[in-house]
């Protein structure tokens, strides 16, 4: 078993690497966008993804993502994030998994791993085998899957929107179109659901159209047919990029509030939102509750569930200040939200510069 790690020069991060074991079918990518505030944390997304380039894009982005998303959630984390190249339903093994539990080792603390797609508690439980530079866990002391604190986070940010467009943040009665049912997005649903919530939702595993929609009342679109649904708020919950030039003129909602990391294409989106007058939630601030909560894992106190509930809660004052800030300055959320991140990692570089 040999671990093999070659650098991937990549403006504007800190550190890229391929990681590879031939001897278990190991191909990842780890990407360290920035450590201002701390080590690098962020998932690991494994996914059949067609090549190398599109992997790259896509860790790239993601740790980008979490770099900002630690930023505006004080989490004492920098942002990093890596994808493991393999179809997790017939390519994912212990050995696999050990393997890239050595890759993360390797890098002695600059990155910390966590579940993501295709990446399960069970999963992180086995990479922590190799390497104590992973949250996430099952065991006594851990915090388990952070699905249901990113989708607490997540309600609370709908009703942060929804407070923001008509003064009430009530989901009683409101329509949600919810993009995804994974393990967030089901969370989500359940949510919304008890709290009164007309779903209409959708996934590319048709499987879930019979049980899980019946158990939160919901109707099943296609895949394809969720962007131009009647509703209040639209809830990306799925992959990255959905949201283009194309996407955008279909959506009938005027929110747009979801799990998805990375749901604009591009951030010119972000403008698109803006000017048709749909209220978008930033993805790096509404989807920071599992963040948050792994972060307690690691906390010098321990683990405190309640402490990590009511920290979370707090994502709907924070996207209250970023709605304030792009009124006032006559942006868009996204430009409102990147600029409260890149300004808190610029003073922090500067008070470091300034104690060295």
């Amino acid at each position: 078993m040999t671990l093999k790690s070659t650098l991937i020069e990549t403006d504007g991060y800190e550190l890229v690497l391929r990681m590879e074991d031939a001897s278990v079918g190991l191909h990842a990518i780890i990407a360290i966008h920035d450590t201002t505030f701390g080590p690098a944390l962020g998932g690991t997304r494994i996914y059949p993804y067609a090549n190398e380039e599109d992997a790259l894009y896509d860790v790239l982005r993601l740790a980008k993502g979490m770099t900002y998303k630690s930023a505006v959630a004080k989490s004492g984390f920098g942002g990093g994030k890596s994808v493991i190249i393999a179809d997790p339903k017939t390519e994912k093994t212990p050995e696999l998994l050990r393997a890239f539990g050595r890759a993360v080792e390797s890098l002695a603390g600059k990155y910390i791993c966590a579940e993501d797609v295709g990446c399960t508690t069970e999963d992180v439980g086995i990479i922590r085998e190799e390497t104590k530079h992973v949250v996430g866990l099952d065991f006594p002391g851990g915090s388990g899957n952070p699905a249901p604190f990113t989708a607490r986070g997540v309600y609370r940010g709908l009703q942060s929107a929804l407070y923001e467009r008509t003064g009430n943040r009530s989901v009683q009665g409101k329509t949600i179109a919810i993009q995804g049912l994974g393990s967030v997005g089901k969370w989500l649903a359940r949510y919304l659901f008890w709290e009164g919530a007309n779903l209409i939702v959708t996934d590319i595993n048709s499987e879930l159209k019979n049980d899980f929609v019946l158990s939160v009342g919901a109707k099943w679109v296609e895949p394809e047919e969720i962007y131009a649904v009647e509703c209040d708020v639209f809830a990306p919950c799925a992959m990255g990029g959905v949201l283009t030039a194309e996407t955008v003129k279909l959506i009938q909602a005027n929110i747009v509030a979801g799990a998805a990391n990375n749901p604009l294409k591009t951030e010119e989106v972000g403008e698109m939102l803006h000017q048709k007058g749909i209220l978008y939630a930033p993805d790096f601030v509404i989807n920071a509750g599992g963040l948050v909560n792994v972060c307690y894992e690691v906390s010098a106190s321990g683990y405190s569930a309640t402490s990590s509930r009511d920290t979370v809660d707090q994502i709907f004052s924070t996207l209250m200040s970023v709605y304030d800030l792009a009124k006032k300055n006559g942006c868009s959320t996204e430009r409102a939200a990147l600029s409260l991140a890149k300004r808190r990692i610029a003073e922090k570089q500067e008070i470091s510069t300034v104690l060295i």
